[in-house]
């Protein structure tokens, strides 16, 4: 009695292992695509010592009850109900074996439709342990079939500022919805709405809105619809029909008596083409000389005061008419004489300004020069109203101031006659002679002196020459000097006081 108490807890435990020892692998969800294949897992892991397994039954959960989709019995062999007949199997080939191995039972399903979408439960009969089973989720998405298109074939523009749709893009039967954007330099503007179908599917429509006008004919639009990380794009080129746009040309404002070849052309914008050009005159019967040849009207022979006047030019096509005009003004000489264009006028003026003021500059640069290099062999020092050459031209008369006698060198620059010069000086000294003698010695020796100056003004090819000597400040002797019978010289431009 004792012993039975102590074997019953271990049998207990044993039984109790074995049973949580059991289970039952599969995803917890799987999807796929319309159309498509997908794999349903079932692995039953066995105990150990493993139970026997009596059956292995594949089930769809719909409203909350249980379908059959497909059996695996070791004695009766493979099932597959309707409807999955067709598109349902084992992946397990030893499953249909005379001795089955039944530890994997999964399903493949081919063909995948909408409908497949729900909850499937795999359950194992097993004995002694009992059932054990576990579920997946399936889940079917649908690619969305993309369309574009023109609201209508040709869109007319309007006269008023009102939007209309131009091009619709649609995204059908997808799951789950697409979403639709615009690419456009257009400044319009979208309106989307989504639509449930009965299979469960949604279909997203988007209407692109915008005013009609020619300045957005033949603009491209282009639709993005995005459906999970996939991006469809197509496109489509507006067609805006409008009414036809007229300028007139040919008239340049010179129709002159006796111009030849002159015509005047009109030119159409519009969608569609022109089908049809008409000329009027204004000012009474169109004039003889005229030409008419759809849209250009051509003026034969020579221009004469007759052909004056408006002339208007009507273009249509199957939207409507436009119209214009242009006053055609004859003058008895041509308005440029020499038949010289605009531009090139413009062009030879402003050379020619280049070259004026290419000139103006090179004289002033040549006048520049000149009169740096005229001044540097005009005369350095203070320009003083009087200098004193051979003695003090203040000193009282009768009387002989003492000076230094004139150094026997004196600096001078090589080639110089200033040293000649000076010898002149040296032969009159101031001592020793009577005031009378200096001054003879002095105007004689002065005239040779300036007749030297002379003759270096001569080579230096300037007015002035400044001499330099070193008897205690500077003496400059020039040409616009006059000597003094006190042996001085005096500006001829400066007073002397």
């Amino acid at each position: 009695m004792m012993l039975m108490k102590l074997l019953l807890p271990l049998m207990s435990i044993v039984l109790i292992r074995g049973v949580h020892g059991q289970m039952v692998q599969m995803d917890s969800s799987k999807s796929g695509f319309v159309g498509s294949q997908v794999e349903l897992r079932c692995q039953f892991v066995n105990s150990n010592p493993p139970v026997k397994i009596s059956q292995v039954t594949w089930q769809k959960l719909v409203n909350g009850t249980k379908q059959n989709v497909a059996i695996a019995n070791p004695a009766l062999g493979v099932s597959v109900l309707s409807p999955f007949r067709e598109r349902v199997r084992f992946k397990n080939p030893a499953i249909r074996q005379r001795t089955p191995s039944l530890e994997d039972t999964t399903i493949v399903f081919n063909k995948l439709k909408l409908s497949d979408e729900s909850t499937y439960i795999c359950e194992y009969t097993t004995f002694p342990a009992g059932n054990r089973e576990s579920m997946v989720n399936l889940t079917v998405y649908a690619r969305p079939m993309i369309q574009m298109s023109l609201s209508t074939p040709s869109i007319v523009a309007g006269t008023k500022d009102l939007k209309m749709t131009v091009a619709t893009c649609v995204s059908a039967n997808g799951k789950p919805p697409s979403v639709i954007t615009w690419e456009t330099d257009l400044d319009g503007e979208s309106n989307t709405q989504e639509i449930r179908n009965p299979d469960g599917t949604i279909t997203v429509r988007s209407d692109y809105l915008v005013v009609p006008s020619r300045e957005i004919h033949q603009q491209l639009l282009t639709c993005v619809s995005t459906y999970k990380d996939e991006q469809y794009t197509d496109s489509v080129t507006l067609n805006i029909q409008y009414e036809p746009e007229v300028i007139i040309e040919g008239f340049d404002g010179n129709w002159y008596l006796n111009r030849e070849n002159v015509q005047l052309t009109c030119l159409a914008d519009a969608n569609p083409a022109i089908s049809l050009f008409q000329w009027r005159y204004l000012n009474g019967t169109m004039p003889s000389t005229v030409e008419l040849r759809d849209d250009v009207m051509i003026f034969k022979g020579p221009v004469t005061y007759d052909i004056a006047g408006t002339y208007v030019c009507d273009a249509s096509n199957s939207i409507g008419t436009g119209s214009a005009s242009v006053e055609v003004i004859v003058t008895e000489f041509p308005s440029n004489p020499h038949g010289v264009s605009q531009e090139p006028q413009q062009a030879f003026a402003i050379i020619g300004g280049a070259v004026v003021c290419g000139t103006v500059l090179l004289a002033a640069i040549t006048l520049l020069v000149v009169f740096l290099y005229r001044r540097r062999c005009m005369f350095k020092g203070d320009y003083s109203t009087k200098k004193q050459i051979l003695g003090n031209g203040y000193s009282k008369a009768g009387s002989v101031p003492s000076h230094p006698s004139l150094p026997h060198s004196l600096p001078f620059s090589e080639d110089s006659d200033e040293e000649k010069k000076l010898e002149l000086y040296r032969g009159c000294s101031i001592l020793g002679r009577s005031v009378g003698e200096l001054h003879d010695c002095s105007d004689s020796r002065m005239k040779a002196y300036h007749m030297g100056l002379i003759e270096d003004h001569e080579k230096c090819g300037h007015s002035e020459q400044t001499y330099i000597y070193d008897y205690g400040s500077e003496v400059e002797v020039s040409v616009d000097m006059i000597p003094q019978m006190d042996g001085s010289v005096i500006s001829k431009e400066e007073w002397y006081v």
